[in-house]
């Protein structure tokens, strides 16, 4: 997504830059096969005792053994294959199983509203999980304008990421092609959960 503005990151409490950072490490997981860069990162995290923690040790150890021709092979079984792959990452498929349908619509409707735009070189659905997670670090952080307020952020989240993104990240968990990714499914399930979680609470 094409970035409107950059908000200075000490400006942003310590509490949603972390938030901010996940949204974008699982969006740059999901979009693409990991460079080799990508995965000594991951080799070098290190989780707590924590659900949460706990997934990203797994990661960081599988990480570590992966070669990124390896990792390249697994995203590609997962999400491209030959015709498609054995997950449809997109909004519109998980809710309503098909591609193009009403979930696009109004996502592309809340992103002109919000001033995001998708990238000039990106071609695929903006309702992909990727896009959605790149979104949602964005709107934390503030690129596309102010910090959006957390009332924003939930009414962003419930709309188009609640539905579904967690039983893709199971789905993704289970996978018969996930080794790598499967940990990667695990991380973004409890994430979704927490965020949900702590959405409500901030609500209520």
């Amino acid at each position: 997504m094409s970035e409107a503005a950059r908000i200075d990151p000490a400006a942003i409490a310590e509490e949603d830059r972390l938030r901010a950072e996940l949204y974008d490490f699982l969006a740059a997981l999901l979009a693409r096969p990991p460079s080799q860069a990508l995965l000594d990162q991951c080799a070098r995290l290190s989780g707590d005792g924590s659900q949460l923690g706990q997934s990203v040790s797994v990661l960081a150890n599988l990480a570590g053994k992966t070669t990124q021709k390896k990792a390249t092979r697994e995203f590609n079984d997962l999400f491209i294959g030959l015709g498609r792959g054995e997950l449809l990452p997109y909004a519109s498929f998980y809710m309503t199983g098909f591609l193009h349908e009403k979930p696009l619509a109004v996502l592309r409707r809340d992103m002109a509203e919000r001033q995001i735009e998708r990238a000039p070189n990106v071609y695929e659905p903006e309702d992909n999980i990727a896009g959605l997670m790149e979104m949602m670090a964005g709107l934390i952080e503030g690129r596309f304008g102010a910090p959006a307020s957390l009332g924003s952020q939930q009414t962003f989240f419930n709309r188009h990421i609640a539905p579904w993104a967690p039983h893709f990240f199971s789905d993704l968990e289970g996978a018969k092609t996930s080794v790598f990714y499967a940990p990667v499914g695990t991380v973004g399930r409890i994430f979704m959960g927490i965020e949900r979680e702590a959405f409500r609470m901030g609500a209520g």
